[in-house]
């Protein structure tokens, strides 16, 4: 009796009921493997038998084996990975069977699970893709080539608009293609997009596009838009083909809003000197800049900056950048008109206007004939592409040709850039380096702190904290720095005898015209941007890499 009683005692132990229910709970969960294995191999086309078979198999196996080891924790081990290894050996069969959305177990489809918890047309509801024939997109059914391109657009686009990008540059490689985001003017590196996963992203957006799919050597540009609730976004699709593969951008379209003189970003002085400008009655102003200076924006304002209600003001533009209340604009197309540049300059001034913008004036004749509006009761307003007051200047002598007809009406030439600006949640102040002061003829005594943008702050648990603000980039968005000079008779008479382009600039300099790197240090102090920004925009493109260390 006595030994009956310990052989119960030990037999209880062994089947005790933590251990049958977590032999329960493993059993079971091994079913709905059979049960998706059992479908799945259906949906990819693979044998149903031989799949579920082995699945069932293995698991059989493994119960078992787990019920006639003695040691409890070594079968349910064996089972464990018995079950795994099995389910896993189906899903590595299965991926190699399918497209590259449907895989499952891969690093993105594991992220999308932790990520994404709510079904894929439920996140992307708030956001209808509008064609360029002005037709929404349904979104397509799921596990499809469609499904994924849709998905992949929304993905980019979504997080372009987030990050305030105005322009996503896909550059093909051997095994990728880079991208980078263009935010404020500089270009900010993306990762890589793998070429399979841009097998279905491009040819969603060709077609949404309205492009031609089976072309990848043409150059081709279309249209769509995306409406975010009440939000609408409007991009272009820029696509050629090359060596490596097709090529891609994506081009923001911003809202033109014409800026006002206030909002350009000049100095106190300078702009005291440009809005004299709004009550002569003759004259001519140049503004300058390399490409994606703003100039256009200068050029507006300076157009905004008179009356439009009394005042007859027309312009003369290659492509208009934004539309001028109550000016007329005239675009340029001599196919249509059959006129040259100049000779439609001049049909703008013959019909008598007050004041006349004329938009990449790179022609003689027209430079000429500018020239002769300017001694003519009405102002004048040119854009050139130059990197400096006096290059402007050197450039228009060579256009006009003649210095007297040139002097005799020039009111004054403006050089700008476009400096980023620190993000005023997230800037950071420091002590600036001594040597760096002198080097930039800065008084180290008065200057006692510079800003620089933020670094990457951490939480408690070690993850990177992204400011709202900036979305991590440090700045947002830019502010013009301007070289001016405006004419008096002593400088026009300068300009009519000088020798030598020196002899012209030391007279500038002389009538206190700060270069632009000297009123970018003045943006610098005043915690508007940072040396390295100013930096990066002012330096020449090769030697601009190294700047990043300056900041000390």
């Amino acid at each position: 009796m006595q030994d009956f009683a310990v052989i119960a005692v030990a037999y209880s132990g062994y089947i005790s009921l933590v251990k049958f229910i977590a032999f329960l709970v493993l059993f079971f969960l091994w079913w709905p493997l059979i049960g998706w294995v059992y479908e799945d191999t259906e949906r990819v086309d693979t044998s149903q038998a031989v799949w579920t078979g082995a699945v069932l198999g293995a698991g059989a196996l493994a119960v078992a084996l787990w019920l006639l080891v003695p040691i409890y924790l070594v079968g349910m081990f064996i089972y464990i990975i018995a079950v795994i290894t099995a389910a896993l050996v189906y899903v590595k069969h299965r991926n190699a069977r399918v497209m590259d959305f449907d895989r499952v177990l891969t690093a993105d489809h594991i992220k999308g699970l932790f990520s994404r918890g709510a079904d894929p047309g439920t996140e992307m509801k708030n956001t209808v893709f509008i064609t360029a024939n002005k037709n929404e997109v349904e979104l397509p059914q799921p596990r499809t080539p469609d499904f994924y391109g849709y998905k992949q657009c929304f993905e980019l686009v979504t997080d372009a608009i987030w990050r305030r990008a105005d322009t996503v540059t896909f550059a093909p490689g051997a095994q990728a293609y880079t991208v980078a985001y263009t935010v404020d003017g500089a270009a900010l590196k993306q990762p890589e997009i793998p070429k399979e996963q841009m097998d279905f992203l491009l040819p969603f957006l060709k077609k949404i596009a309205d492009l031609d799919e089976k072309e990848r050597r043409k150059p081709q540009k279309g249209k769509f838009k995306v409406q975010r609730d009440k939000d609408v976004f409007e991009w272009e699709v820029q696509t050629a083909g090359s060596t490596a593969g097709e090529q891609v951008r994506l081009v923001r379209s911003l809202a033109e809003s014409v800026t006002r003189l206030t909002d350009l970003g000049l100095m106190p002085e300078q702009f005291e000197k440009l809005n004299v400008l709004r009550d002569l009655k003759e004259g001519l102003f140049i503004v300058s800049g390399p490409k994606r200076s703003g100039v256009t924006t200068t050029f507006y304002a300076l157009i905004r900056n008179h009356d439009s209600y009394t005042n007859s003001i027309n312009s003369l533009e290659r492509r208009t950048s934004g539309v001028l209340p109550n000016v007329t604009q005239t675009v340029y197309n001599q196919a249509k008109s059959g006129l040259t540049f100049a000779q439609e300059l001049a049909r703008v001034i013959r019909m008598g206007p007050d004041i006349v913008g004329v938009a990449d004036c790179e022609d003689p004749k027209a430079a000429q004939s500018a020239c002769g509006g300017a001694i003519d009761q009405k102002i004048i307003y040119v854009t050139l592409e130059a990197d400096s007051v006096i290059t402007a200047l050197r450039k228009w002598m060579k256009l006009v040709g003649d210095r007297k007809l040139l002097s005799h009406g020039l009111l004054g030439i403006c050089n700008q850039r476009l400096l980023r600006v620190l993000c005023s949640e997230c800037k950071q102040a420091y002590a600036p380096n001594k040597e760096l002061m002198r080097k930039f003829n800065l008084n180290a005594e008065k200057t006692k702190a510079l800003y620089r943008a933020g670094k990457v702050l951490y939480d408690k648990h070690g993850k990177p904290s992204t400011c709202d603000h900036c979305q991590g980039t440090g700045f947002v968005g830019r502010t013009g720095v301007f070289e001016l000079v405006i004419l008096n008779d002593d400088l026009r008479k300068v300009i009519r005898k000088a020798k030598t382009m020196q002899e012209i600039s030391t007279e500038f300099r002389r009538a206190k015209m700060l270069l632009l790197q000297e009123q970018a240090l003045r943006k610098v102090i005043n915690g508007t941007t940072s040396i390295n920004e100013m930096i990066r925009v002012l330096s020449p493109p090769k030697k601009g890499a190294p700047a990043e260390k300056t900041e000390q």
